[in-house]
């Protein structure tokens, strides 16, 4: 590994007269099975020079080795010093093991793919290409499924008459005849407020022979976040925020939200009827169910009022929403106001609906990817639920246990945590699920001794972004908890204050990737060498 620098005569001399060590990587970690002495062609040149920069007196490039010498599934490196003065070098290990876990992050997210999987989908859509089609996307994979979508449309020789795709970012339109915006998220702002409008808009122009097609990913709730008529937009705002901190799941944040959402709840189903409505959903929620996907736009709400009410006593939040809130849910209950649309409603018998994502696809990926590389891999599935830090603990100690059994591989988990803010005292925490599940994994690994040396995990979100924040996650492994001490920061308070953004990034233990164009949840993935 590297360049054989020039002796002295001393040196030489000195290395005449003593034995050097042999060490043996494993392929699968070098990912390297040719050679090692073209270092352009390296896939692992940055955590070459992280190690040649931790040990530049210790490493040193094979020469005078032939690849036929060596077993197959093996790769030499010889060090002129004892082999245990990289091995407990705590700077090498977590850079390779970083390195790996961001090739598996990208094989997953690739794996959720909204391009592909919404082409493979429109082979078979029940359309006329003499019938008009309106396009609607919305969320955080909007951009790739409107504009794969318009690509097998176009090659069917159907015509677009008009749409909207609302998405966190404003790219170029796929067609003419659509629309892009920018929407709101976490929490809805003018932009989403926007959305809805011209939502509506377009809704009221459809004709009853016309066909919508409405492309569904995560984050459309707050991005085409607008409230019922008779509300308040800030009381929606504040809705929205007190659930974010409310340690709820998805499906019972989205419950409370689609019923003051004006297009949640199947709402959007009975604007766009009597015309015919397809719609494609990419899950990010655990049930896969899609009345929980975005607040269900086009599917009938399956929640009562009286649920909707337990849910806000039970965390505490129904004294704290808004007081026109309170009294609209009254009025539902004592039915002046009609619930929202059921699964009888005429509006639903003119759509049809079908996931086409989900965090499954996400988790095989990264599987495949890890077998391909040759390395041992357990897919644990979609799993992770819960409070984020007892689960990145729970996960460390699971992965020391592996450690001390002589384990090595990789591990892959998918789902979604969440984080309870309860009362903070001072200031605003700053982080997300993810950050939180890693920084609680890192206290573990601390502390997990021998066991933990070679294990790094990352846990992120497949939507790149993690929280209000420019992360998509972050990365732990034995050395991050004290790194963060030694900066002068309290890892214990920031954990407790769910303050996990600020410590991690001082460590450089955050991974930030920016939106990848898909959202089905998180995962973590963990490596051990």
């Amino acid at each position: 590994m590297g360049t054989r620098p020039s002796n002295t005569r001393a040196v030489r001399q000195r290395r005449r007269t003593e034995r050097w060590t042999p060490l043996w990587f494993d392929s699968w970690w070098c990912r390297q099975p040719q050679s090692l002495r073209d270092r352009s062609r390296w896939p692992d040149r940055e955590e070459h020079d992280a190690l040649q920069r931790a040990r530049p007196d210790v490493v040193r490039a094979a020469r005078g080795r032939r690849e036929e010498d060596a077993p197959d599934e093996l790769t030499p490196l010889v060090l002129d010093r004892a082999p245990d003065a990289v091995l407990n070098d705590r700077t090498a290990v977590p850079a390779r093991g970083r390195a790996l876990l961001v090739e598996l992050y990208d094989a997953a997210v690739a794996g959720a793919a909204p391009g592909p999987i919404t082409t493979n989908a429109l082979r078979d859509i029940d359309a006329r290409p003499e019938q008009r089609l309106w396009l609607f996307a919305f969320g955080k994979a909007a951009h790739p499924m409107a504009a794969a979508a318009v690509s097998s449309l176009q090659r069917t020789r159907h015509t677009i008459v008009g749409g909207v795709v609302v998405a966190p970012e404003t790219l170029p339109t796929p067609a003419a005849t659509i629309t892009t915006l920018a929407g709101d998220h976490p929490i809805p702002g003018p932009r989403s407020l926007a959305a809805a409008q011209r939502i509506g808009e377009l809704a009221a122009g459809m004709r009853s022979d016309d066909v919508a097609l409405v492309l569904i990913s995560g984050g459309a709730t707050s991005l085409i976040g607008a409230p019922l008529r008779g509300l308040q937009e800030a009381d929606l705002v504040r809705l929205y925020g007190l659930l974010l901190g409310s340690g709820l799941d998805i499906r019972e944040m989205n419950a409370v939200r689609k019923r003051f959402a004006r297009w949640g709840a199947g709402r959007l189903a009975v604007a766009l009827a009597p015309a015919r409505t397809h719609a494609l959903l990419i899950s990010d929620v655990e049930s896969d169910e899609p009345a929980d996907i975005a607040s269900g736009p086009c599917t009938p709400d399956p929640n009562t009022v009286h649920e909707v009410i337990a849910i806000l006593q039970r965390t505490g939040l129904y004294s704290r929403i808004a007081a026109s809130m309170r009294e609209y849910l009254t009025a539902v209950a004592h039915g002046a106001i009609p619930e929202t649309p059921r699964a009888t409603h005429p509006a639903f018998a003119h759509v049809s609906t079908r996931i086409i994502g989900s965090n499954r696809l996400s988790t095989e990926a990264a599987a495949r990817r890890a077998e391909e590389l040759s390395i041992p891999v357990v897919n644990e599935g979609s799993v992770l639920t819960g409070d984020a830090a007892r689960c990145g603990a729970t996960l460390a100690s699971a992965l020391l246990d592996r450690a001390r059994e002589s384990w090595r591989g990789c591990v892959i988990w998918g789902g979604e945590t969440t984080v309870q803010l309860g009362t903070v005292t001072s200031g605003t925490p700053l982080g997300g699920r993810c950050q939180e599940l890693a920084l609680a994994a890192a206290r573990v690994l601390a502390g997990g001794g021998d066991a933990a040396r070679g294990i790094t995990l990352l846990a992120a979100g497949t939507d790149g972004r993690d929280g209000p924040t420019d992360a998509a996650g972050a990365f732990a492994d034995a050395t991050v908890w004290e790194a963060i001490r030694a900066s002068g920061r309290s890892p214990e308070h920031s954990l407790a204050r769910h303050d996990s953004y600020v410590v991690l990034d001082a460590v450089g233990a955050l991974h930030r990737r920016g939106h990848t164009g898909t959202n089905v949840r998180d995962v973590v993935i963990a490596v051990l060498e």
